[in-house]
């Protein structure tokens, strides 16, 4: 882990890289670009810490999940470690990133394993993803993007869950009435619910204290089709 210092100078880094690429119209292009100066080290990226997030693996052991050969889909993969963490629950694990830098990593640091890394743009899947996952993972990957995307993002990341599959999202939260101030912008319970609208049920919210400097709750939400 990071010492508070180095915390807060990788985070404001990422936030003047994302702020570069926004201001010429680009709000997808950052990704690559950190994983690029980060250049091999993975202290450089907030949120790569080349172990499972500790979130997701509170709901895996007090769920019990087990994967039992079923497919999972990892939504912004980043460096693996969530489909690693998958792979080792018993999931035959598919992950994607837009970023080729992240995925490149990635297939480096598990090569030892059965994952299936691909570069993808979350908004142009293939189209046999579409409703093609028993069991969708997506951490902290919808915050990252603009306020104003957040209903079409949530729409993308629903539209990967099959009949009688699983969706799981782990994020910052925030309250309906709190305007989120800078990036990542946490979500609210109301901008979740809007998963609902697409045939999914909610069948486990739990708010977690927060690990950052200034704690911010997050978010656990699972759901079924």
């Amino acid at each position: 882990m990071c010492e508070p210092e180095q915390e807060f100078d990788r985070r404001a880094r990422t936030r003047e890289i994302q702020a570069e690429f926004a201001a010429r119209g680009d709000v997808l292009g950052w990704f690559d670009a950190l994983y690029k100066e980060a250049a091999g080290d993975n202290e450089k990226i907030p949120w790569a810490d080349l172990e499972p997030n500790r979130y997701f693996r509170a709901f895996a052991e007090k769920t019990d999940l087990r994967g039992i050969g079923r497919s999972a889909l990892v939504v912004g993969c980043g460096l693996g470690d969530d489909a690693r963490y998958l792979d080792d629950l018993g999931f035959k694990v598919t992950a994607f990133d837009i970023s080729p830098t992240a995925i490149e990593w990635a297939r480096r640091l598990h090569a030892d394993r059965d994952i299936t890394f691909e570069v993808m743009d979350l908004f142009e899947p293939y189209r046999g993803w579409l409703g093609g996952f028993d069991f969708v993972l997506e951490v902290y990957t919808i915050q990252p993007l603009p306020l104003e995307m957040r209903e079409r993002t949530i729409d993308a990341v629903a539209s990967f869950v099959a009949p009688g599959g699983e969706l799981v999202v782990v994020t910052r939260g925030r309250e309906d009435d709190e305007e989120p101030d800078e990036l990542p912008w946490p979500m609210s319970r109301r901008e979740l619910s809007r998963f609902e609208t697409h045939g999914l049920v909610q069948t486990f919210f739990e708010v977690m204290p927060g690990d950052d400097e200034t704690p911010q709750p997050r978010f656990v939400a699972a759901y079924k089709r």
